[in-house]
């Protein structure tokens, strides 16, 4: 009966449960920046490699 009560009352608890998916969204805002970050850097130094080879 133990057994059965502290399954029930850990498959009820939900206090963990806002701070995992505050923490998922974080991770998920941080993935979407770093992409950004990349994509950006990738772009620039294309853009600034054509300018140094024009202005040679």
């Amino acid at each position: 009966m133990f057994m059965k009560n502290l399954i029930a009352r850990f498959a009820k608890d939900e206090s963990g449960a806002t701070a995992i998916e505050y923490g998922l969204i974080a991770a998920g805002i941080a993935l979407a920046i770093i992409t950004v970050v990349n994509n950006l850097g990738s772009t620039l130094n294309t853009k600034f490699t054509s300018i140094s080879t024009s202005l040679k």
